[in-house]
């Protein structure tokens, strides 16, 4: 008998890593094992799920494994070793060991059809609006701890009745070892509240009366509370507006699919992107038929699907679109307890849809977008999923990277993977920043994470440096566009050793090596280092980040640059000009900035939009997306040493204004006009040798229009793009995370 053989007839150790707990992947191995005759058992560690395996049928059993694991699980390795052990006659799940964690978590599901089944049934479980199975369901916001067990878990608090502990025991079960399994009567309970007393009744159809009278409801989901309106009643979510102080900014939909089918045009890939396990809110093209409240100066809406029984329950009952917004204050963190909500939304919701089973975690909506595939917001559904670090990073040290001020996100590196954390905000903000220290606390806890050194941005005044530079770990400080180069170069899996790419990397603002305010660069470089081959012409920022609030500040300092003073009194007449351009001259509180994000304010406010001021981030460059139309010739920009000067592009709008250019031509063209300049400098790059792929990263580039114009643009030159982790500021701490993981190899290898 040769050694694999005896091995077999004596026993295997069967080590599976990767996300398999919370996914029923015991329950699956032991249904397998039954299926191929072997004896044995299965449990769950800090490293994943663990099996010990004997019989003829080992072989396939292995196979089998990997090809037809369960839909939630992502498995990176199988490691198979010989067990000389005793093992039981039949197979078993054995009780979990161990405590912390080498294994990943599986992020929150959407209900799969068998429960929306369910829930719509005669059965015991009809209308019960916490029903899972080991498909779907709670999974990362209810989790305190790992191993996933429901003791580790906000589920504790409710022990099971027979009846689900009959069915959480029957391997035959889809709930056999589902974790947060429960029913009426032994689960979390519903109920409505109104003025801090609760209403007898049914919850779900007491608030879908309330809000089909146009009322405002605050309802307790999985990883906070929403805001929730007729999306179809201009009255409501007018009201929604100004109860929130949010003006403008767009709201998020939840529907049946027929529902946002109505008010949406969605093609085959947001569909299924909709239906998703990780249920995401998607934007996709609207048609035009709610209340321009909704979303003001927006082609599109964002979307999403009923991800849990209690908004299936409460959308049936409706029966129509949803406005469902975060609950918060404007700029805080999304409310999650219940005492909080009636505290900070009661000046906002009219009622309380709430319920008793307590949040871990807060995790926003994720924000994605289906065609071309990215993601603007990384969180619930999506978190706390792992990438792989590319080739070459075998042997890289754990790594805790704090990201930026805006969006604030936090990365690990531990054993091969990056664990980038979910959205937490605006650090500005106090309370965000709080959850930025909590998270932190939370998420190297939990993975039983030691960080070795600790990434940060160059930025000192960025709370999450500030916070770095306490934690008295060797401190690497990455410059906020490398990072964003880097972020793009880790997802794509660009090896350690792949050479140097062209970035195109194009945003608000971050510090430069120069202690120049950047934004609009070209960059060569890679995981260890990079230069700035070409970038924007620089212009002041009149009254520092004011400018990023008054658009009409940017537009006056690019005019005057080109010429046109005349042209900016006549657009901008009756604003202090005098002032700012004076303060401009003397560098007084208006530092030199290559923003491309700046720019892009600048030209919108020349097309009359959001010319006084933004009352969101971003909303100038998003309603001058929206307005773009039709296709011509780029408008010009100057390309020469090293600068990309926008200069030349006034002149011609200003004439194509006096012969009435249609403005979304216009807006158009200033966007293809950007691509293409920025394009070239890279495709050069990369077809005279000095670089092997361009890379396009940065918060302009969720831009659809102008991701696609600088696609078109480059040709047949490789191009990496985001595809899984934010080309925003959320992406940046995957990019100082890899840095410091490179330098960190590298270093050893000197030594």
């Amino acid at each position: 008998m040769d050694v694999w053989n005896r091995m077999k007839a004596e026993g295997v150790t069967i080590r599976v890593r990767g996300q398999v707990q919370g996914v029923g992947f015991r329950p699956f191995i032991w249904q397998l094992a039954r299926e191929f005759g072997l004896r044995g058992r299965v449990w769950n560690d800090p490293e994943g799920v663990g099996i010990e395996v004997a019989g003829p049928g080992t072989d396939a059993f292995i196979a089998a494994i990997s090809a037809r694991a369960p839909g939630l699980s992502r498995i990176d390795a199988v490691e198979v070793a010989a067990f000389a052990g005793a093992l039981p006659e039949g197979f078993e799940i054995a009780e979990s060991r161990g405590k912390g964690a080498q294994t990943r978590v599986t992020p929150d599901a959407a209900t799969c059809p068998d429960c929306a089944a369910e829930i719509r049934g005669a059965g015991r479980r009809g209308g019960y609006a916490f029903t899972n199975c080991t498909h779907c369901g709670p999974r990362f916001t209810i989790l305190r701890g790992l191993p996933y067990d429901r003791a580790q878990t906000t589920m504790a608090a409710f022990p099971m009745c027979a009846d689900c502990l009959s069915e959480y025991r029957d391997p035959a079960d889809r709930r056999f070892h589902a974790q947060p399994v429960a029913c009426p009567a032994c689960g979390p309970r519903l109920w409505l509240e109104v003025g801090g007393q609760e209403r007898p009744g049914d919850p779900v159809a007491q608030a879908a009366l309330r809000l089909k009278a146009g009322e405002v409801l605050a309802v307790k989901g999985l990883g906070g509370f929403h805001l929730a309106c007729d999306a179809a009643n201009a009255t409501a979510v007018a009201r929604l507006r100004d109860r929130k102080h949010r003006p403008s900014k767009p709201l998020a939909l939840m529907g049946r699919a027929a529902d946002l089918a109505r008010v949406a045009v969605l093609g085959d890939a947001d569909l299924a992107l909709l239906h998703d396990p990780a249920a995401p809110v998607v934007l996709v093209p609207s048609r035009g038929v709610l209340p321009d409240g909704v979303a003001p100066g927006m082609a599109t809406l964002g979307v999403m699907l009923p991800y849990t029984p209690l908004h299936h329950l409460l959308c049936d009952a409706f029966g129509g679109p949803l406005v469902m917004t975060s609950g918060n204050l404007s700029g805080e963190p999304q409310v999650v307890g219940n005492d909080e909500a009636r505290k900070k939304l009661g000046g906002f919701a009219d009622a309380f849809l709430c319920h008793d089973r307590d949040i871990a975690r807060r995790l926003d909506d994720s924000v994605e977008r289906a065609t071309p595939p990215m993601v603007l917001r990384r969180a619930r559904g999506r978190v706390p999923g792992t990438l792989p670090l590319p080739p070459g990073f075998g042997g890289a040290g754990q790594v805790l990277a704090l990201g930026g001020q805006m969006k604030g996100a936090i990365c690990l590196v531990k054993n091969g993977q990056a664990l980038l954390g979910h959205h937490l905000g605006d650090l500005d903000d106090a309370l965000c920043a709080e959850e930025f220290g909590k998270a932190v606390a939370d998420y190297t806890a939990l993975f039983d994470h030691r960080a070795e050194v600790v990434a940060v941005d160059a930025h000192p005044g960025y709370r999450a440096t500030q916070a770095g530079r306490a934690m008295g770990l060797p401190l690497v400080e990455v410059f906020h566009h490398h990072a964003h180069l880097a972020s793009c170069l880790a997802e794509n899996g660009w090896p350690l050793e792949g050479g140097p790419v062209a970035g195109i990397v194009l945003d608000g603002t971050g510090l430069g090596p120069d202690g120049t305010i950047w934004g609009g660069e070209v960059l060569l470089g890679d995981y260890l280092g990079f230069e700035r081959h070409a970038a924007l012409r620089p212009a002041p920022l009149p009254g520092g980040d004011r400018a990023a609030r008054d658009p009409w500040r940017n537009a006056l300092m690019r005019l005057d640059q080109a010429g046109l003073t005349d042209w900016a009194d006549e657009l901008f007449g009756g604003r202090p000009l005098d002032t700012v351009r004076q303060a401009a001259a003397r560098g007084i509180n208006a530092p030199q900035s290559s923003s491309a994000g700046r720019l892009f304010d600048a030209f919108a406010a020349v097309l009359g939009l959001c010319a006084d001021a933004q009352t969101y981030e971003g909303e100038a460059a998003m309603r001058l997306e929206a307005m773009a139309g039709g296709a011509g010739q780029g408008l010009p920009f100057a390309v020469s040493g090293g600068l990309i000067d926008p200069a030349p592009l006034w002149a011609e709008v200003r004439r194509a204004i006096r012969r009435g250019e249609p403005r979304g031509l216009l807006a158009w063209r200033f966007h293809a006009g950007l691509a293409a300049a920025f394009a070239g400098v890279a495709r050069d790059l990369v077809l005279r040798g000095a670089a092997r792929a361009v890379v396009l990263s940065g918060g302009c580039f969720q831009n659809p229009l102008l991701h696609d114009l600088t696609v078109q643009a480059l040709g047949d030159v490789p191009v990496l793009t985001h595809r899984v982790t934010p080309a925003n500021d959320g992406g940046l701490a995957l990019g100082q995370a890899v840095i410091a993981a490179a330098r960190g190899l590298r270093g050893a290898e000197r030594n």
